[in-house]
């Protein structure tokens, strides 16, 4: 048995933004993925899926009834024929390895599933990001159910606040386009639960907080805007105001050695980084109008496009 595939994510805005209400944006990013497999292949990496799928299912019986169940007696008949999530998406790294687990594991496994072939009204949506916020939970602690929400509908999310979101269409990719989006490898995995927590004591500080509203939130609900409508020029104005927020009031969620790296793309403007997810490590997001202006300065680090202007 071989299941449908389900993508990694880029949250390009709102994290840490959404959890206070404020605007996001989230594109499947195709190159990583993952399925649901059935072998009875003894190789380490299926076998420690399998264990953990196991240690999943313990959890998922655990889940209010009357939001979701599963069929956990097929569930657990696979797992004894060796049932493994077969993923290519790194793991602690911001694009939604557990997200494209939960989304596979709802598809194969919920009773009385919502699916994508439904009209999907808002209330759907809604349920659905709560079933697969319960879900991923087991993963992180606490989660928004955005990640496999969005690997489950393989669709760009716009969110416009908690309760309220939609699918949405980006602009197109030009084939020549100089701008591009792009990914830089940390070389070490970030951990979710730890750097939320820490946001979550920084928002106890009333500074913090009116920092967050009048600087962070709002610069990212600009860059929202801006990219949805295509309007490059101040979708870069708004991108280096972020930028050195970010710098200044998230530094413990930067990797150490990417301080001087991220200062250098708001002073020289060849490219603005950002957080990719929760930070601490994995991978950092960056935006720049020259892809080659950006590689140049970089050029001790590979970057990976994900998207072009």
């Amino acid at each position: 048995m071989k299941g449908p595939l389900f993508y990694a994510k880029i949250l390009l805005f709102g994290e840490y933004g959404i959890i206070k209400d404020a605007k996001g944006l989230s594109i499947p990013y195709n190159f990583y993925k993952g399925a649901l497999k059935i072998s009875d292949t003894k190789n380490k990496k299926a076998q420690s899926s399998n264990q953990k799928l196991s240690e999943f299912v313990d959890f998922l019986e655990q889940i209010n009834s009357t939001l979701v169940t599963f069929n956990i007696k097929q569930l657990r008949e696979d797992l004894a024929k060796g049932l493994y999530f077969d993923s290519s998406i790194p793991q602690g790294y911001g694009i939604g390895s557990s997200g494209a687990l939960v989304a596979a594991i709802y598809d194969r496994y919920a009773n009385n599933r919502i699916t994508i072939l439904e009209n999907l009204t808002r209330d759907k949506l809604l349920k659905l990001k709560e079933i697969f916020g319960q879900m991923e939970s087991f993963f992180h602690g606490k989660s928004s159910g955005l990640d496999p929400l969005n690997s489950f509908l393989s669709l760009p999310i716009l969110i416009h606040s908690k309760d309220v979101l939609e699918p949405t269409g980006i602009p197109s990719q030009p084939q020549a386009g100089k701008g591009a989006v792009f990914l830089i490898d940390s070389g070490s995995m970030g951990e979710t639960a730890p750097m939320v927590n820490l946001f979550m004591q920084n928002m106890e500080s009333p500074s913090f907080r009116k920092m967050i509203k009048e600087q962070f939130i709002s610069y990212s609900d600009n860059c929202v805007e801006h990219f949805l409508k295509g309007d490059v020029k101040s979708l870069f104005g708004d991108l280096k105001r972020l930028s050195k927020t970010v710098l200044t009031h998230f530094k413990p969620m930067i990797p150490e050695q990417f301080h001087s790296l991220w200062k250098t793309g708001i002073d020289t403007n060849a490219y603005y980084l950002k957080l990719c997810g929760s930070g601490g490590g994995g991978y950092i997001l960056g935006f720049t109008e020259d892809i080659s202006k950006a590689q140049s300065v970089l050029k001790d680090h590979r970057l990976e496009v994900v998207y072009t202007f």
